[in-house]
């Protein structure tokens, strides 16, 4: 099995574990610290994650830069490419310890609703986080560099032992008394550890060599002009997932924040679910993209893969919002009832920006990064500004309101772009994403909803309900919700798993 094959296995464990092992251990982890603490851990958390963004795309550089120079066997511009940016990452994590110590000066000012003891508990995370942000930027690089040289197996299984091993002691940690401090101290001693294996194995496995041969402005510019729009992408990323806790953290508790961040987890799990599906076959449309394909064959194969990402992320969907409710009751417990709300919001709104997973190759062909760049990061702004007002009044489920609101805008106006500037016909892709699946769903949603009335509250309710759920969704998506060529696809994946 080739590299690549077995990086791509690799991933889907990857994913698996993430999202099993995280649905058992984000209601330990939450008990042991409670809410106060676990308030406080994911605010912070995503405060120092918005400040990762002056990581400048530069990892995604490294990995197309070495490829290119590996497969030029120019080993000299190698060399020299890797120590500028090594100098690079040298000048950020500078920058990012000084940013820190602005920052550390003005937390207890701005998480006004913290009492004396939690501030300073978010300062010494605070400081920690920063310590580990300005070692780990310049030691994801050595990852990069494996995946310049084609070599996936080694950093992917590197990573699943980190996270399995993370796992372990973390709940070892919080068996023995260890509160929020300690997790980030695990944290920071296994972010040393590995960063020292990867380094290891790219100095004297792959035979990597840094060295500044000479400094070129031009090169500089070279390196900027390509990381600059995927720099731009990590923004994005940062007002969508964190900037909301961010938010609530000037005006709201502890608690308002430990509830925000479980609705942005399950929210997040959600996404997962596409991205296995959408993950097999977006190969084959960076292959027609290469190969000059028509707008109407591309529209052909994003209705494709739409229609079977469509019908996995409705089955979670139908299951989260029938019996989500009882789900977080029993994962968390019943004061997270807006936890459930948030993440049924962005599960709505996240579908269809999912299910047109296929237009991302598309548009980094067609070299149309930044205006999709430009227009999330404009609305998922506004959305942000908005939500910080909706939350004066609606606490959390007024930020992740905005938050959407944002999104939505954005999603609609990329819609119009795919359609006059891609050529993809959309209404064409809408109409027959829907076709059969929509009709069939609504029957299962009125089935579902009459499951709901089996008696009973544990989880051997929940198991059995989800359980009689899922046998009549196979049943009668299969039956009349699939197209022939959806029917023998879940056949063949079916005669796979029985062989």
């Amino acid at each position: 099995m080739s590299q690549i094959k077995k990086g791509a296995l690799l991933n889907y464990i990857t994913v698996f574990l993430t999202n099993i092992v995280g649905l058992f251990i984000t209601p330990f982890i939450l008990n042991h610290l409670g809410k106060s603490e676990y308030g406080i851990y994911t605010a912070i958390g995503a405060l120092v994650g918005t400040i990762s963004v002056l990581d400048l795309g530069l990892n995604n550089t490294i990995i197309r830069f070495v490829a290119k120079y590996k497969a030029e066997k120019d080993r000299r511009s190698e060399e020299n490419f890797l120590a500028t940016t090594m100098l690079i990452y040298i000048a950020i994590s500078i920058v990012i310890t000084i940013i820190g110590f602005i920052f550390y000066g003005h937390i207890d000012s701005y998480f006004t609703k913290m009492n004396s003891e939690e501030i300073n508990i978010s300062k010494t995370i605070f400081i920690l986080l920063i310590f580990n942000l300005a070692i780990g930027l310049p030691g994801g690089s050595f990852v990069a560099i494996c995946y310049g040289y084609e070599n996936f197996v080694f950093p992917k299984s590197i990573n699943i032992i980190r996270y399995l091993l993370r796992t372990i002691v973390v709940v070892a940690i919080l068996l023995v008394g260890g509160k929020a401090i300690a997790l980030v101290i695990i944290d920071t001693v296994f972010n040393i550890l590995f960063m020292l294996t990867e380094a290891y194995f790219v100095f004297f496995k792959l035979k990597v060599k840094i060295k500044l041969h000479y400094f070129s402005s031009a090169f500089l510019k070279k390196i900027f002009s390509y990381s600059i729009w995927i720099f731009v992408y990590g923004i994005v990323a940062q007002f969508q997932w964190k900037s909301g806790q961010i938010v609530l953290g000037n005006f709201s508790n502890t608690e308002v924040l430990a509830v925000y961040a479980i609705g942005l987890t399950l929210g997040s799990y959600y996404g997962a679910f596409s991205s296995a599906i959408t993950g097999v076959f977006l190969p084959r449309a960076t292959q027609m993209i290469v190969n000059n394909a028509s707008p109407a064959e591309l529209t052909d194969t994003m209705i494709k893969i739409g229609r079977v990402s469509f019908i996995v992320l409705m089955y979670v969907l139908g299951a989260f919002y029938l019996y989500g409710k009882q789900f977080v009751f029993l994962w968390v417990g019943e004061s997270y009832y807006d936890s459930y709300i948030i993440a049924l919001i962005i599960m709505v709104v996240y579908t269809i920006p999912l299910v047109q997973g296929f237009t991302g190759p598309l548009i980094e062909a067609q070299n149309k990064v930044a205006f999709k760049a430009i227009v999330y990061l404009i609305f998922l702004a506004f959305g942000t500004l908005l939500g910080f007002f909706l939350a004066k009044q609606h606490g959390a489920i007024g930020m992740i309101g905005g938050t959407v609101i944002g999104w939505f805008i954005a999603q609609n106006i990329m819609n119009v772009f795919y359609h006059r500037v891609l050529k993809l016909d959309i209404l064409r892709f809408f109409r027959e994403l829907f076709s059969k699946i929509l009709i069939t769903f609504l029957f299962i949603l009125t089935v579902g909803y009459l499951i709901n009335y089996i008696p009973g509250d544990g989880w051997i309710n929940f198991i059995i309900k989800a359980s009689f759920y899922s046998i009549v969704f196979i049943i009668l998506m299969y039956k009349f919700g699939t197209i022939t060529y959806e029917k023998d696809l879940f056949s063949g994946i079916l005669a796979k798993i029985k062989k």
